[in-house]
């Protein structure tokens, strides 16, 4: 295993050079397929029934989402209408074949697991699902059971599993290193770098791709900074917002494949989608951004 820097592989701490105004992509590493390294979580934001103005600014994040090259879209039916949500404008944006859609499975038992996993894709509008993921665990033997065939029949492409708390690690390493896993998803960010002692090498060494959730830590870090300036020497690497501050941490772990911040504003989803531009941070910088997030 790569020696550690404040969390980062020594070896892999910057990502291979692009255009200056190419977005970051990220290999699955169990398939070579790239995906930009921003994408868009739906929890609580795409929960939005049938209200008209809920769901035009939905509309116009997802449409710019898929302009900036945005792909992964990630969802759950713990999410309430979510599921539905992003079937229907994908329909209405036509947009369908430039998203990797992203759902769970969100219950106990094979019969049940099937059941709502059907949903969910007639729900997302689709007959193969990108990538199926066991939520937080929830029987999660029976249902990678049924993952795995799935797979192999190409009802779904990719497979993995997802928790949202450090309480979980142990067992996302156990099922990381026994289960061969596609997709591990779970929450890291400047504030929340438990993942950097172990999960997260693991997944390097395992070739499992890597979805953050909580990127904001559900809004408090920008609660933190509330009133502050961004710090000048931000800039060095292209850095000129705290959403984008954030960001670029977490994508500056070689190991991160694609953080998934959620939204319904189209201004801020802009914001979000430009961490993937420009420089990342290198360890040093990595060591300061966090060490000025204690300071605060």
């Amino acid at each position: 295993m790569l020696k550690l820097l404040a969390g980062v592989p020594a070896m892999a701490v910057m990502p291979p050079a692009r255009a200056a105004d190419a977005p970051l992509r990220r290999a699955i590493p169990k398939s070579g397929e790239l995906l930009h390294a921003v994408g868009l979580g739906t929890a609580r934001t795409f929960d939005i029934g049938s209200d008209a103005a809920a769901r035009a600014a939905a509309r116009e994040v997802l449409a710019r989402f898929v302009k900036a090259g945005g792909q992964v879209v990630d969802s759950s039916p713990m999410y309430g209408g979510a599921e539905s949500v992003v079937g229907d404008l994908a329909a209405d944006l036509g947009v369908g074949k430039s998203l990797f859609l992203a759902t769970k499975v969100w219950t106990s038992g094979r019969e049940a697991g099937v059941r709502q996993m059907e949903e969910s894709m007639r729900r997302m509008r689709t007959t193969r699902m990108d990538l199926m993921q066991v939520h937080n665990l929830v029987d999660v033997h029976a249902q990678l059971k049924t993952l795995r065939e799935w797979k192999a029949q190409g009802k779904i492409r990719y497979l993995g599993i997802t928790h949202y708390h450090e309480g979980a690690y142990a067992e996302l390493e156990r099922l990381i290193k026994s289960e061969q896993l596609d997709f591990a998803q779970f929450n890291y960010n400047i504030v929340s770098t438990a993942a950097e002692a172990r999960l997260l090498p693991l997944c390097a060494e395992y070739r499992t791709a890597v979805l953050v959730n909580k990127p904001f830590e559900e809004g408090e870090l920008f609660r933190m900074v509330k009133g502050k300036e961004l710090p000048k020497w931000a800039m060095e690497f292209d850095c000129d917002s705290w959403a984008r501050f954030f960001l670029k941490f977490i994508l500056s772990h070689p190991a991160v494949t694609c953080a998934i911040p959620a939204t319904r504003n189209p201004d801020y989803l802009v914001d979000n989608m430009g961490a993937a531009l420009g420089r990342l941070p290198d360890a040093a910088m990595r060591r300061r951004m966090a060490q000025h997030m204690r300071s605060l």
